[in-house]
């Protein structure tokens, strides 16, 4: 059974009123009539066809900066901040679609299945996607960011980008935060003076459980946790600063063919500067 049958088989979902209420079961954690955020699909768009416009000058952050997402507000709101602002939106193609599942008391976002057609130009593909905000770029500043994951080793690729803004090539600075490889290891990435910076953790993250996943870069030095507890750390210069105008994406680099996919379900992503 897929992991989406799967949440079905535990929620029933009643439609009232043209408004989908998920019902679940007290032993699950919900009192009874407590207001809940509305599961299912989220209403994915195609990316614009049109390239951006050049970018123009670049800020960084001013001032202390942190933007979380729990996701909890469901299907019928714009998927924004815990505090408001900084709206992603669902951006998908070939049929990818992103889902909106219970996961504790709140919600989480799944991903589509991992694919394996013959041609990868043809797999189904979806990410969250912001506006360009250069409140978002650190410059050299410290920076902390990261997520919350659920994968299985069907969810593993080559490629799977949780959070990332910015590229590694191209002259593009970025800083992400993925699941790369079949073995499961996260890593946390920082690239802009011509060389990718990543610390990587040796260990499988891809169980079935929830792992939150955090990146942290002060000063020096970037430093992946898991669950909490440091895994991996790796130098980089203090004078590395990170600011260009991609927008925050969740999920995969973008909507074209070679994303880096993400398949699982991902929750609680924050981007803290400062």
């Amino acid at each position: 059974m897929s992991r989406k049958g799967w949440w079905a088989g535990l929620a029933a979902v009643v439609m009232i009123a043209g408004i989908a209420s998920l019902h679940r079961l007290p032993a699950y954690g919900f009192a009874p009539g407590r207001p809940l955020g509305v599961a299912g699909a989220l209403p994915v768009e195609s990316a614009p066809a049109v390239p951006p416009a050049p970018p123009g000058h670049i800020g960084v952050a001013q001032g202390p900066v942190h933007v979380r997402y729990t996701f909890d507000g469901g299907v019928g709101k714009p998927i924004t901040a815990v505090d408001g602002g900084y709206e992603l939106r669902p951006l998908g193609e070939n049929g990818g679609v992103l889902s909106l599942v219970r996961q504790g008391p709140g919600l989480a976002v799944s991903y589509p299945d991992r694919c394996h057609l013959a041609r990868e130009r043809d797999c189904p593909r979806a990410i969250l996607e912001g506006a360009r905000d250069d409140r978002l770029n650190p410059g050299a500043r410290d920076l902390r960011y990261g997520a919350a994951v659920l994968m299985t080793h069907a969810d593993l690729a080559d490629g799977a980008n949780v959070v990332q803004k910015g590229y590694s090539v191209g002259q593009v600075s970025q800083y992400k935060l993925q699941v790369d490889h079949r073995l499961g290891h996260p890593s946390c990435v920082l690239a802009g003076d011509g060389r990718i910076h990543r610390a990587e953790a040796l260990l499988d993250v891809a169980d079935g459980r929830w792992h939150k996943l955090s990146c942290a870069r002060s000063g020096d030095r970037l430093t992946l946790a898991v669950d909490g507890t440091p895994q991996a750390a790796v130098a980089v210069p203090e004078t590395l600063s990170i600011a260009n105008a991609e927008p925050l994406r969740v999920g995969g680099k973008g909507t074209s063919r070679g994303n880096d996919q993400f398949a699982g379900e991902i929750d609680d992503v924050f981007v803290a500067i400062g």
